[in-house]
């Protein structure tokens, strides 16, 4: 349902994103988050990082509602997902787009098709398909590459595939998990370069990342966890 507050004073805006004392334990006791409580701004640009197991897979989980906290409120986009009833899944899922670290193209489709089939779910026109398509591969650089099959592309291209299929519907939120783990060091730079320049057109960005230097070089918030904790907020972005 969407969180109504009346008491919320005019011309102040809602965080996109926010965590009320929430906690995740799954069936057979593991803790994968105790007690998170954190606010995302529309606009912001936060790198989520942390060792394996500390915690970010579940984080992310809970705000694309493939999971349900225990305890407490996620909020996101006006949705509170902790009182989401199944049907309106749909609906939050089609405010965010999502990159992911194995690229995750339908290897029988085209670089275009595979960006128009996020448009095809939603219900677009055709018209607009190829219209919206063709603007999101020319973002990320590929637009000369609509009619190639992903097997006949490198790794970035792939993943720069994968993140103009994310941005094609103009989502509120970008939620990017390890979109770097697969591509070599300088792709890497240029994934988070395209991230960037999204972001500054207003598109918030959340990504999970492990590579330090990344974090270190575009300087933005870093939320970092640890035993299913939030041990740092680096709202400032420099290196944590």
């Amino acid at each position: 349902m969407r969180v109504i507050n009346a008491n919320t004073p005019i011309g102040y805006e809602q965080p996109l994103i926010e965590f009320r004392g929430v906690s995740k334990t799954y069936i057979g006791g593991t803790h994968a988050l105790s007690d998170v409580n954190l606010k995302i701004n529309k606009g912001e640009f936060v790198f989520v990082v942390g060792s394996s197991g500390a915690g970010k897979s579940t984080f992310m989980k809970l705000i694309m509602r493939e999971e349900k906290a225990n305890v407490g409120d996620v909020i996101v986009n006006g949705y509170n997902l902790s009182t989401m009833k199944r049907k309106q899944i749909p609906m939050l899922r089609r405010t965010m787009g999502i990159v992911f670290q194995d690229f995750r193209l339908i290897p029988t489709m085209n670089v275009f098709e595979n960006v128009a089939f996020a448009m095809h779910v939603v219900g677009a026109g055709n018209r607009k398909i190829r219209k919206e398509v063709s603007r999101a591969l020319s973002k990320v650089g590929l637009g000369h590459k609509a009619r190639s099959m992903p097997d006949e592309l490198s790794g970035g291209e792939q993943q720069r595939v994968g993140l103009a299929r994310a941005l094609v519907n103009a989502p509120d939120l970008i939620i990017a998990d390890e979109p770097t783990g697969n591509v070599d060091p300088n792709m890497s730079y240029e994934i988070v370069g395209l991230l960037d320049e999204i972001n500054k057109r207003g598109t918030t960005i959340l990504m999970v990342t492990h590579d330090h230097n990344l974090v270190r070089d575009f300087h933005h918030r870093v939320i970092m966890l640890d035993g299913g904790r939030v041990v740092a907020d680096n709202a400032e972005g420099s290196a944590i």
